[in-house]
């Protein structure tokens, strides 16, 4: 039904049997993104596309409920969820990362471990000087300032993408706390969105955050250099986020997919990189124009990224996600 969609350089007004609004809701990682998408969009084609950044959890519970055309989320579908949206498909359409961000006066740059990060969200590491953390940071002079943790509040990809890593590399992590949308983190103060823990770390010396990679460049918070599987501090840039991607060489018919922690053959890969997906009905009755819009940020739209710190979608993943678009009805 959908084959015609791949002509996305066609795209034009739309016709009087495409709707002429969307209306999503979900994920504030992707929220700058997809304002751009929705800018161009509405441009190109003359449909508007209205955006709520609400939080992946949010965002999904909304299409489950059917209370908007599409939800976004940073964090696949859990079994519960796919079941309770009652037949809707993730699509995988964006591809950035999620930055520990930290703010502490003096000091301009700073390396981290999984393992310190996770004993630090564990409340198990409390001063700044601790002597682990002073380890990995020789010859920066780090005061012994009282940490304080930052987490989202909301139910979150980041959160997500966040508690995976950690799961990953502290078995302590793991075990006790595991990975979520939403968990209960033992140290800390919480804020909602992305704008929200952003505000709290701009505004608390001392404080360090999960924040996605956009909104620190936007808010041009300092943001340490993540120790990966081989070893190497990388920050979030679009090298590394691309490096940790490319670990992908299948993609599994649900969509769903894990780049944190890529292993250490690839050196480069930035250890908190995330793919975001769209969440839709696979019967709707705006099929088409959800396939249309949903191409169109998965081709066009893509060259807005770049500047936002999302990196190109890799081409097996833009494949099944085409696959996915074309089952739509």
């Amino acid at each position: 039904m959908l084959a015609v969609l791949v002509a996305v350089a066609a795209l034009g007004p739309a016709s009087s049997a495409m709707a002429d609004s969307l209306v999503g809701a979900g994920s504030t990682l992707l929220a700058p993104l997809e304002a751009q998408w929705a800018n161009d969009y509405h441009h190109r084609t003359g449909v508007s596309v209205t955006y709520g950044a609400v939080g992946s959890g949010a965002g999904i519970a909304q299409i489950s409920a059917r209370t908007v055309d599409f939800g976004a989320s940073d964090a696949p579908m859990t079994p519960d969820q796919a079941s309770g949206c009652n037949g809707c498909v993730q699509i995988p359409w964006a591809l950035t990362a999620t930055g520990v961000a930290f703010h502490l006066d003096g000091v301009r740059s700073l390396k981290l471990s999984g393992p310190i990060v996770a004993k630090i969200y564990l409340g198990q590491i409390t001063k700044w000087n601790d002597k682990r953390i002073r380890k990995l940071n020789r010859g920066v002079h780090l005061p012994g300032t009282k940490i304080t943790p930052v987490f989202r509040s909301d139910g979150s990809g980041d959160t997500y993408a966040f508690t995976d890593y950690l799961s990953g590399v502290s078995s302590s992590w793991k075990h006790r706390i595991g990975r979520a949308t939403a968990v209960s983190f033992p140290a800390g103060v919480g804020g909602r969105g992305n704008d929200g823990v952003t505000a709290i770390v701009a505004s608390t010396n001392g404080s360090i955050g999960y924040i996605s990679a956009s909104y620190i460049i936007a808010h041009a918070l300092k943001v340490a250099a993540l120790q990966n599987a081989a070893g190497k501090f990388v920050y979030p840039n679009l090298s590394n986020i691309s490096a940790a991607a490319s670990v992908v060489k299948r993609v599994p018919s649900n969509n769903e997919m894990h780049i944190v922690n890529s292993p250490k053959s690839i050196p480069n890969a930035y250890p908190l990189s995330t793919f975001t997906y769209v969440i839709v009905p696979k019967s709707s009755s705006k099929a088409s124009a959800l396939g249309r819009f949903i191409l169109y940020a998965m081709n066009a739209g893509q060259r807005f990224g770049a500047a936002l710190d999302f990196a190109p979608i890799p081409r097996v993943v833009y494949q099944a996600g085409i696959r996915t678009v074309h089952s739509l009805s």
